[in-house]
């Protein structure tokens, strides 16, 4: 039997800025579902990339004497090196400045055309968010997005629209009926709020003399395709819609993982978009909450931001995911402070996790000379476990493998194999550190998608019930500066 396709897909960060804890968490969560479903078995294409064009990237150019291009390429390559330190197995990398997505961005919107109208629009946008706002959004936010601390712009243009109002009732449906999945339940809950309040058509360009940065609109050079528009685009261009092979194989995707902050423009939007061209829904979106950091929403103005890459060199890469996998913004919003991280690795990783194995590792060599010899299989029921990663819970998941490290080293602190040793029943201890050995490989398979380094190290510690590395310490232990 042929493996089963898994395409999996990240929205793609904009690049007026270098990465921050955000965006490593939105391809940590990404990689984790790519990397497990590789351990499955499945043919897995995970594709991520950066969002490189509109008017708040040619603006932050202008202010830095910069060509566009030149500083999205600059940026994009800042992305690609923290996804690198982050150990982030992605596949493919795709830029909507890339010659592939702007041609087939093109082909789209002609595609969609019967679904494209235009007219003259009065309104309110956001260069920050590079996003349309209704009235009503702008009174309730005193006419200053919260998000970037600016007043909205006051638009009065002609740009083209998308009848997104034409496809409120098939999305809709797609969501409720499970078809369309979006996870968790909240999210679920607050776009289909949306819908049913009635979804408007939404402008989708640009006039060319205001905003000339992005992709120029088929057939009419004055104007600009709007950047969110031709931006959700990239989860098919990559694959060479509509003719290529990939495109063929891998669509539709298995799982977007999105923020919770564009929900709308990849639970209403994206999906209208492609009922457009005849295609099919995602099976799922996954969306996770905000990083907070003492209780505020990070912000260079606040100057409150942590760098992921500080994190993970200070700590360890397997430890920044670990932290974040088990006590991120997997569902809700989550506050980053320092002292719980430290305290999560020397008390989770350190103590627990690395004792455990080292421990283990100890006694062979001491009472055994590294030499277990046959390791009876795992035993534990790893249903809870798998459960909770078809549901994205990689907390939950966390939670199974903690417990089993949790319950290893109780087991040892019963068994007590140095006072079977002391006794010299050869046979028993040699049946205790075996299954020790045994629950070890478990923890090491099930931590392959969140920690891979650290399982990799756990494996080779204890292979075919050999000791070797026996002197490796997992986590050495952070102590406080004084």
């Amino acid at each position: 039997m042929s493996a089963k396709n898994y395409y999996i897909c990240t929205a793609i960060p904009y690049v007026n800025d270098k990465p921050h804890l955000g965006h490593a968490i939105l391809h940590l969560y990404a990689d984790v579902l790519a990397r497990y479903n590789r351990q499955l078995g499945s043919n897995v294409l995970f594709n991520i990339g950066t969002d490189e064009h509109g008017g708040k990237i040619a603006e932050v150019a202008e202010k830095g004497g910069v060509d566009p291009k030149k500083f999205a390429d600059d940026i994009s390559e800042k992305f690609r090196g923290g996804l690198s330190k982050l150990n982030i197995s992605y596949d493919r990398f795709v830029r909507t400045t890339d010659v592939q997505h702007e041609k087939i961005a093109a082909i789209i919107w002609k595609a969609l055309e019967k679904d494209i109208y235009k007219k003259s629009y009065t309104g309110w946008y956001c260069v920050g968010c590079e996003t349309y706002y209704t009235e009503t959004h702008v009174k309730e936010t005193n006419g200053v997005c919260p998000l970037h601390n600016r007043a909205y712009d006051k638009l009065d243009e002609e740009n083209y629209f998308f009848k997104l109002s034409a496809y409120g009732p098939a999305i809709k449906d797609e969501i409720e009926s499970g078809r369309f999945s979006v996870v968790p339940e909240s999210r679920k809950n607050e776009i289909l709020n949306v819908i049913k309040s009635g979804l408007e058509d939404i402008s989708v360009s640009r006039p060319s003399a205001k905003i000339s940065w992005g992709i120029p609109v088929p057939g009419d050079p004055t104007q600009t395709m709007y950047v969110w528009f031709e931006a959700l685009m990239n989860y098919i261009t990559t694959l060479g819609y509509p003719t290529h092979p990939d495109f063929q194989t891998y669509w539709p995707a298995n799982m977007q993982v999105i923020g919770k902050d564009i929900l709308r423009f990849h639970a209403a939007i994206w999906p209208a978009m492609l009922m457009g061209l005849g295609l099919p829904l995602p099976q799922k979106l996954y969306v996770h909450g905000f990083v907070t950091s003492g209780g505020q929403k990070m912000s260079k103005t606040l100057g409150n931001v942590v760098d992921p890459l500080d994190v993970a060199d200070e700590y360890g890469v397997d430890a920044f995911r670990y932290f974040f996998l088990r006590y991120g913004p997997v569902v809700d919003d989550v506050d980053f402070t320092e002292d719980r991280f430290e305290a999560a690795y020397n008390g989770e990783l350190a103590n627990e996790l690395g004792n455990a194995a080292q421990r283990v590792a100890g006694m062979a060599m001491k009472y055994m000379d590294g030499v277990v010899g046959d390791v009876p299989d795992g035993e534990h029921d790893q249903g809870p476990y798998h459960e909770a990663l078809a549901a994205c819970r990689f907390d939950r998941a966390l939670d199974v493998i903690w417990d089993q490290v949790r319950g290893l080293n109780q087991y040892i602190e019963t068994a007590k194999p140095w006072a079977i040793a002391k006794e010299g029943d050869s046979t028993h201890l040699r049946e205790v550190l075996a299954y020790c050995v045994s629950c070890l490989d478990e923890i090491a398979e099930m931590l392959v998608p969140f920690m891979p380094e650290t399982s990799a190290k756990i494996t080779a510690m204890f292979k075919d019930g050999i000791i070797r590395m026996n002197d490796v310490t997992l986590f050495p232990k952070k102590e406080p500066v004084s």
